[in-house]
């Protein structure tokens, strides 16, 4: 990349880091049991303080589609990479959940063929559903790809329209449930979302230009997710109706959830590309997604918000100062642990590959790889 695509870049990086907090965030309000009952007539303050929270950090998924489309749109497929990365998603499924199991941690009742089963194969599994839906739609990347970079700026953008109209407007405007909608938890979404940052890269949207602007759209679109689901309460309340829909404004493949989402991503795409942040979220955002598969462990993720006492918070001063600290020290640990796995991971490939008769064999495996990679350059 250029220059100015590598100060972009490392903005990016920033955002990375950013996303994962907030993943967190939602995690440990949502296993948490801390955002409140939209169907009770009261709601606590507590409850309420976690969906403003909630509301704040719900971009965080479409902002890592976000960064996956505007970095592979101009990238290729590498099986290499794929199989890194399906090694690392098993070594933290098998690694995590066997230890999980092993301390107890897990209740016992709870670990059976299908909790074994979910650790072998985490992705067909879907033990952890971002990355299933990631490796499928990687999987795909060699024929995506191909077109995004064929395709004029006027057929990426009508397709883009007629995908985000139907994936995405419809649900958002309808007022009941769709029986086809997968509410962003798939990779029909994870294509929408590609190709917008995909359309991003090439073409540009003119109202990103400006970074004000694009807070102002992050913003705005928070604060319309907040402000639909409390109109869908409030008549739910009234009425007795809409109650399946009454938090769709906080699914990932509603409108005002992407547009936060745009907006966020915009922000960091024009921001600042130096100083002590920027390189610090360059140096840790390698070890970033090891934060997600430790935590989301199918062994951890509904035992850990309960460490950070989120079943005894009583007020919001409460609720703001333990979610920060379950989210830096979770982002930490998962930090910590990545670059162990990393490091261990490098130094048991250097061995395999000096073992007498092993390594023979690990160094055609990896110039097999090699290859592969180089059929898709």
């Amino acid at each position: 990349m250029t220059g100015k695509g590598k100060s972009r870049q490392k903005n990016l990086e920033k955002l990375r880091c950013v996303a994962m907090m907030m993943v967190v965030t939602l995690h440990f309000l949502g296993k948490g049991n801390l955002l409140g009952d939209v169907s009770a007539p009261k709601m606590s303050g507590v409850g309420l303080a976690a969906w403003a929270l909630e509301a704040l950090c719900i971009v965080a998924v479409n902002c890592y589609m976000l960064l996956t489309g505007y970095f592979l749109s101009e990238s290729s497929f590498k099986p290499g990479r794929l199989l890194g990365l399906y090694l690392q998603i098993w070594m933290y499924s098998v690694g995590v959940g066997l230890a999980a199991w092993a301390l107890g941690i897990v209740p016992a009742k709870e670990v059976n063929t299908h909790y074994f089963l979910t650790l072998l194969f985490p992705v067909s599994m879907g033990h952890y559903w971002f990355m299933s839906a990631y490796v499928y739609f990687y999987l795909l990347l060699p024929f995506v790809g191909s077109a995004v970079k064929r395709m004029t700026k006027g057929q990426l953008k009508l397709v883009l329209i007629m995908l985000l109209g139907v994936f995405c407007l419809t649900k958002s405007i309808l007022p009941f449930r769709l029986e086809g909608d997968g509410q962003g938890y798939d990779m029909i979404w994870y294509l929408c979302v590609f190709l917008t940052a995909a359309y991003i890269r090439k073409y540009g949207i003119r109202l990103l230009e400006n970074r004000w602007k694009c807070l102002g759209l992050y913003a705005a679109g928070c604060a319309a997710a907040l402000l639909e689901m409390g109109l869908l309460r409030g008549a739910y309340l009234q009425s007795g109706k809409f109650g399946l829909i009454l938090k769709i404004s906080f699914e990932y493949n509603h409108l005002f959830v992407l547009a936060a989402a745009v907006g966020l991503f915009g922000w960091f795409l024009h921001g600042r590309d130096k100083g002590f942040t920027a390189d610090c979220a360059a140096m840790v955002s390698p070890c970033v997604l090891g934060v997600y598969l430790f935590h989301e462990n199918i062994g951890l993720r509904y035992n850990w918000p309960g460490w950070f006492g989120a079943d005894r918070i009583q007020s919001v001063p409460e609720l703001i100062l333990w979610t920060f600290i379950a989210v830096c020290l979770i982002f930490i640990t998962g930090v910590i642990v990545e670059a162990a796995r990393s490091f261990v991971v490098k130094g048991l490939g250097r061995l395999l590959g000096r073992l007498p008769g092993v390594g023979r064999l690990w160094n055609k495996l990896l110039e097999a790889v090699r290859r592969a990679d180089e059929m898709f350059a």
